[in-house]
């Protein structure tokens, strides 16, 4: 067995904080359920609970669960095969190892 080397979790820090510091709302995303393919603005948000539900607006099913506390949040897309995000183009980009 060939041994890969890898770097912890911490490296992501940089990289997904790129990721989270653009507009979601042109976020294109899958729905688990349906198969549907649309922008996150399009889903159905509910407010009543303590955080907030986002719903497939072509079948009703849950794709995102946020929920904020005062100093850490939870992020659920469990019903979502994908998020593809747009970058900036000028953005810079982690180098390869």
């Amino acid at each position: 067995m060939t041994e890969m080397s890898y770097l912890d979790g911490n490296m992501l820090d940089g990289p997904l904080r790129e990721l989270f510091a653009v507009d979601l709302s042109t976020a294109m995303g899958r729905c688990e359920n349906c198969g549907m393919v649309g922008s996150m603005a399009s889903l159905h948000v509910f407010s009543h609970a303590p955080g907030l539900i986002a719903r497939c607006p072509s079948c009703e099913e849950v794709m995102l669960r946020l929920v904020r506390g005062p100093d850490q949040a939870w992020l659920d897309l469990r019903g979502t095969t994908f998020l593809q995000v747009p970058m900036p183009m000028e953005q810079a980009h982690p180098s390869p190892l």
